[in-house]
């Protein structure tokens, strides 16, 4: 079956399957030769900009028909009998009726499938039916598996309960990570009060984060690296309070990448479940190796000010 894969997380489950797609998003980069494929998306928002402009171009291209563009002739071209688009965020990927708009007028004999998830219980859901999609059914149940296994020794190797935890995943406007977080960092063993699980991610005034006064803080921005988050620490570090913060007096203040890890709901967020809970109980729970540099400490001596 050829297929094109219309956001990150979706591509990777595809060749966790033992499936490469025809045809990506822009955005598509992990495995490396995911990369080399041809992008049937182009984003008109500067990835490279600050978090302030990055969320002013989004609003200007929403008011301007939306932040991403059909390559309708590649699409075309490339002729996918399977498409695999999103439901999650407009912001992150293309709109799945957007693109079922562009598969019923360029009449494609193709089949669009949405993944939508929101948990971990989703994330697993997803993979078993794009491995009945594909007829990678046991490819599918092998993987689930595997990650229900890894689920459950992070959880016998945390406490039930411990500090308390927020992570944002936009830094002006500030944004609390939500979906998919408030479960892991609660499987993890830490306490996340600041959004339920399942919940959207959605802006924050900064006297909530104030008034919560997380005693770990993870910085993880939807599609930086650290690298980049750290060039946008400002947006946070220069606020009223930040110096009071449990986390900042405490150094426990992290940079994640949202990028690869926190923000994208595909097999690696098992990675990034096992990397928060090696943050949080660095004695009982060892980080992954294949996560490398995407956690990095940072310390309220270098940033933080009154």
């Amino acid at each position: 079956m050829r297929a094109v894969s219309l956001l990150p997380s979706a591509t990777e489950m595809l060749y966790a399957l033992g499936v490469e797609p025809v045809g990506v998003s822009h955005e598509c980069d992990y495995p490396p030769e995911a990369a080399e494929l041809p992008s049937v998306i182009e984003t008109r928002v500067d990835a490279d900009a600050s978090s302030e402009e990055i969320n002013e171009q989004v609003a200007e291209a929403t008011d301007n028909g939306g932040v991403y563009e059909i390559d309708r002739e590649l699409l075309a071209n490339l002729d996918p009998d399977i498409v695999v688009s999103q439901g999650i965020c407009d912001v992150c990927a293309v709109d799945d009726s957007r693109i079922r708009q562009a598969v019923e007028e360029l009449s494609l004999d193709a089949e669009v499938v949405t993944s939508d998830p929101h948990t971990l219980a989703d994330l697993l859901a997803d993979i078993e039916r794009l491995g009945a999609v594909f007829n990678r059914e046991k490819r599918a149940a092998s993987l689930v598996a595997s990650f229900e296994a890894r689920i459950e020794h992070v959880e016998h190797a945390t406490p039930a309960s411990g500090p308390r935890v927020a992570v944002l995943d936009w830094l002006d406007p500030v944004m609390v990570a939500g979906h998919w977080v408030p479960e892991m960092i609660e499987r993890s063993g830490a306490d996340y009060g600041i959004a339920e699980p399942g919940e959207r991610s959605r802006p924050r005034e900064w006297t909530e984060i104030r008034a919560y006064d997380p005693e770990v803080l993870m910085l993880s921005p939807c599609g930086f690296g650290v690298d980049q988050a750290r060039a946008n620490i400002d947006a946070v570090t220069g606020r009223e309070g930040w110096a009071e913060l449990t986390a900042v007096k405490n150094g426990d203040v992290y940079l994640v990448d949202g990028n690869h890890y926190v923000n994208r709901p595909g097999p690696r967020l098992i990675e990034t479940l096992e990397l928060f809970a090696s943050v949080l109980h660095p004695k009982t729970v060892r980080r992954p190796e294949t996560v490398g540099t995407t956690v990095a400490p940072f310390r309220p001596a270098t940033v933080g000010r009154e």
